[in-house]
């Protein structure tokens, strides 16, 4: 039995130790707008997309509080304008509703956005994006990973504003218990 009880110390002194740490109450995301690729239809006459035009667009995930104040979190040519600060990628795809692209106040798209930090967790959430800069709209939580397998059953979601271009500055609380 010593033996046996020798191997099983080994083995558990050997096993990496995975640490997790608590997910995040917020964070911001900054969209790069060179990833950012719609539908060639349905289309204004200036090109830009209409009611119904389906997307996919990338960008970068921040701390909380990173792009306060207008602070832009890309670059021209898409790279993060803070790249030691960046902790995750946002994936983002849907369709425009409303007015599409000139939709100037309420649901603008209704989207699909993937959260994956640099540790491999992921976070997923459902719903609309509002055109409003400075209101919030909530969304569902529809999965998570990691730290974020127990996230609650929705976020909070903020649009900072719009960099040139038309690329998203957002802010996401998650509404933690315990958190402010």
């Amino acid at each position: 039995m010593k033996h046996t009880n020798l191997i099983l110390a080994a083995t558990i002194a050997a096993s990496p130790l995975v640490a997790h740490a608590d997910p995040l109450a917020g964070f911001d995301v900054a969209e790069d707008l060179s990833r950012f690729v719609y539908a060639s239809a349905p289309v204004f006459d200036d090109g830009m997309p209409a009611y119904g035009n389906a997307f996919v667009t990338q960008g970068y995930i921040y701390p909380a509080g990173t792009l306060d104040g207008g602070v832009e979190g890309t670059l021209a040519n898409g790279d993060p304008a803070f790249p030691d600060l960046v902790i995750g990628e946002w994936t983002c795809d849907g369709y425009f509703v409303a007015d599409g692209m000139r939709t100037e106040t309420g649901a603008m798209v209704i989207t699909r956005q993937i959260y994956r930090f640099n540790n491999g967790d992921l976070l997923i959430s459902h719903g609309p994006e509002l055109a409003d800069p400075g209101v919030s709209v909530t969304r569902a939580v529809t999965g998570g990973t990691g730290d974020y397998a127990e996230a609650p059953a929705e976020i909070e979601q903020v649009m900072l504003g719009m960099s040139d271009g038309y690329g998203v500055r957002l802010q996401i609380e998650l509404g933690l218990e315990g958190e402010s």
